[in-house]
């Protein structure tokens, strides 16, 4: 009869056992599930004002929309090479964030404007999101 008595209570503890990790682990299921979205709902507001982050690398911002146009057309390294001596060409970073001013959907072009720099510059709106992406250390970079 003892033996059955303690067969019985360690079923019963190893159930309880079983359901507390259950719990911690549908917890835990839920805090992951949830953490983007709360991420998401932060840098709305900012996407919201026309802030984006750039996912290009490379020397993709420009000073005109023509020099832009310009690459696009001939795509040479010569032609790289003379924009970037003549400071017309700028590199930009994934991750940065930007503010959009203007945007053109036909051409599918944006202008917009880097913290560091007075002047805006012109890149391709398919090199900007309006999702958070992380810089070179990893961070979120804000405006603020």
């Amino acid at each position: 009869m003892k033996r059955r008595n303690q067969a019985a209570w360690k079923a019963i503890n190893n159930q309880e056992i079983f359901m507390k990790v259950l719990r911690i682990l549908c917890v835990a299921a839920v805090v992951i599930w949830l953490t983007p979205a709360a991420l998401a709902d932060k840098y709305d507001g900012l996407a919201a004002k026309g802030y984006r982050w750039v996912t290009a690398d490379g020397q993709y911002g420009f000073r005109s929309r023509d020099d832009l146009l310009q690459m696009l057309k001939e795509r040479g390294e010569g032609n790289k090479l003379k924009l970037i001596e003549q400071v017309r060409a700028y590199y930009l970073i994934p991750g940065t964030i930007v503010q959009v001013i203007h945007e053109e959907g036909a051409l599918g072009t944006s202008q917009i404007q880097l913290k560091r720099l007075s002047k805006p510059l012109w890149t391709l709106s398919r090199f900007l999101s309006v999702h958070p992406m992380t810089d070179l250390d990893n961070k979120i970079e804000t405006p603020f």
